[in-house]
C-alpha cells in the first residue's frame, strides 16, 4: 500500500471541504520560521514519515513564535521516527481543542461484508487502539451508492453526537467517504478529528494510502514507488521496482528485507511463486539463516526479466550465498530462469570466487532446464548445487546444504 504523508492527505481532504488547519510544509528549519510568521498564532510543528507515534517520538512540539518554530523544526529535521528519516514537517496553527472524535475508511474483506467500512468514534486521539470496540460504530460502504449525508446523520447520531453538531460531523465523514472512493485509498484517517472550542470540526491529522494497482491513476499524488517499506526507500528498492514498472510478462518482484550490511548470515533470496517464498525463507530461518531480501519470478517471466531480478539481488554486498527456491512444480517454462541464471552467474561468481548457489527448480521444461543450468554453469568458481523436482519437497535438505556451502565459504574467505 502506497502511502502519503499527512499534509498531502489534508490538500485532498480540503479539495471535497473538509476543513484543514492553516499552515504549510517546511523543509528547513528557516522555512518553518517563515510559515509561523504568516500564520500569525501560535502553531505545531509535526514530523512528516510513514508512520505513527510522532508525538510519544518527541516528532511534535508546540511553538508560540517563530523563533520557537524554527528551534523546534531545527530539533525534529533529521530525526529519525521508527527508521523513516525527518525530511519535512508540516507547521499549522495550534487549535483550541475541546473534543477528539476518530473517523476512518478501510477495506473489510471478511466473507460477511467484503466492502469497505467506515468507522467513527467520539473517542480519538493519541490512543485510539485502546478505545473500547463498543464505542466504534461502524457501517458498510455500498461502493457504487457510496455513503449519503442520510448514512452519514445514522451513523452520528448512533455515536451521540449532539444535534447543533450533527449536520456538521455527518458532512465530513461522508466527505471521507468520498475522498477514499475518489483516490483508491486503501486506508483514509482522521485522527483527530478535532471540535475546537470556537466550534469548529478540523481534521487534526490524516493517514492516506492508496491501493497499489491503481497509482497510475493518480499522478497528482507523486508516488513513485506503489509499495510499502518497513523504511525510506532505498536505490536497491527503487531499481527493483523499476523491473516490475517497465516489464509486465511475469512477475519480477524485488525488495530489501533489512538495512544490516555488516552482520553473517543473509541469503540473496529468489522464490518462484508466493508458496516457494514461504517454504524457502522457513529452510533458511530453521538453519540460521536470514534472507536479505525478498524476490519472486513467476507468471512465466520472460528471461531477460529473470535476469534482471537475480543480478539485482547478487548486487547485495552483504549476502553470504544465493538461493533460488523453486518449492513447486511450476507449469511456466522452466527453461527461461536456467538461461537467466547461467547468464547472471556467468557474470557474478567470477568477482566472488567460492560463493554458495543452491538451485532448485522444477516443473515445465525441468529435464532440458536442468541441463542448460548443468551445462552453463560448468567450471564456474562458485559451489553451485542444482536440484530438479526429486527435493521440491525437501525443504530441510535445501536448508543444510545452503547452510554446509557457506559455512565453507566462511573457512575459505578465513584463511
Amino acid at each position: 500500500m502506497a502511502r502519503l504523508f499527512e499534509y498531502q492527505g489534508k490538500e485532498f481532504l480540503k479539495d471535497v471541504g473538509i476543513a484543514i488547519p492553516t499552515g504549510e510544509v517546511a523543509s528547513t528549519a528557516k522555512e518553518a520560521y517563515e510559515v509561523t510568521a504568516r500564520v500569525g498564532k501560535p502553531v505545531v510543528v509535526k514530523a512528516q514519515v510513514w508512520v505513527g507515534g510522532r508525538g510519544k517520538a518527541g516528532a511534535i512540539k508546540f511553538a508560540d513564535t517563530p523563533e520557537e518554530a524554527e528551534k523546534a523544526a531545527s530539533v525534529i529535521l533529521g530525526m529519525e521516527v521508527k527508521g523513516f528519516p525527518v525530511r519535512q514537517v508540516l507547521v499549522e496553527e495550534k487549535l483550541n481543542i475541546e473534543k477528539e472524535y476518530y473517523v476512518g475508511v478501510i477495506p473489510d474483506s471478511s466473507w460477511k461484508s467484503q466492502a469497505p467500512v467506515v468507522m467513527f468514534s467520539t473517542q480519538g486521539g493519541m490512543d485510539i487502539e485502546e478505545v473500547p470496540e463498543d464505542k466504534i460504530f461502524r457501517a458498510e460502504i455500498d461502493y457504487l451508492k457510496g455513503f449519503p449525508i442520510y448514512d452519514a446523520l445514522n451513523l452520528a447520531s448512533s455515536a451521540g453526537i449532539p444535534n447543533q453538531l450533527l449536520g456538521e460531523v455527518a458532512g465530513v465523514i461522508s466527505k471521507v467517504v468520498e475522498v477514499f472512493k475518489k483516490r483508491d485509498c486503501n486506508i483514509l484517517e482522521i485522527n483527530p478529528l478535532i471540535l475546537t472550542q470556537e466550534g469548529r470540526v478540523i481534521a487534526g491529522d490524516c493517514r492516506m494510502g492508496i491501493d497499489d494497482n491503481s497509482t497510475f491513476r493518480h499522478p497528482e499524488m507523486g508516488i513513485t514507488i506503489p509499495r510499502e517499506f518497513p523504511w525510506e526507500a532505498t536505490d536497491f528498492d527503487r531499481v527493483g521496482w523499476g523491473i516490475e514498472e517497465t516489464d509486465l510478462r511475469g512477475s519480477g518482484f524485488v525488495m530489501k528485507m533489512t538495512l544490516d550490511e555488516t552482520s553473517t548470515g543473509f541469503i540473496g533470496f529468489h522464490a518462484i511463486g508466493g508458496g516457494a517464498a514461504m517454504i524457502g525463507m522457513d529452510a533458511l530461518s530453521r538453519v540460521g539463516l536470514k534472507p536479505a531480501n525478498f524476490a519472486d519470478t513467476s507468471g512465466n517471466p520472460v528471461a531477460s526479466k529473470v535476469y534482471r531480478v537475480a543480478k539485482v539481488v547478487l548486487s547485495q554486498p552483504n549476502i553470504e550465498g544465493y538461493l533460488l527456491a523453486g518449492f513447486m512444480i511450476a507449469n511456466q517454462e522452466q527453461w527461461h530462469h536456467a538461461h537467466a541464471l547461467v547468464k547472471v552467474l556467468r557474470e557474478e561468481l567470477p568477482k566472488r570466487l567460492g560463493f554458495p548457489c543452491v538451485l532448485l527448480l522444477a516443473g515445465n521444461k525441468e529435464k532440458e532446464s536442468l541441463r542448460i543450468l548443468r551445462e552453463g554453469l560448468k567450471g564456474l568458481p562458485g559451489r553451485i548445487e542444482i536440484y530438479g523436482s526429486e527435493r521440491v519437497e525437501d525443504s530441510d535438505f535445501i536448508g543444510q546444504r545452503m547452510l554446509e556451502l557457506i559455512k565453507q565459504y566462511r573457512k575459505e574467505k578465513a584463511r
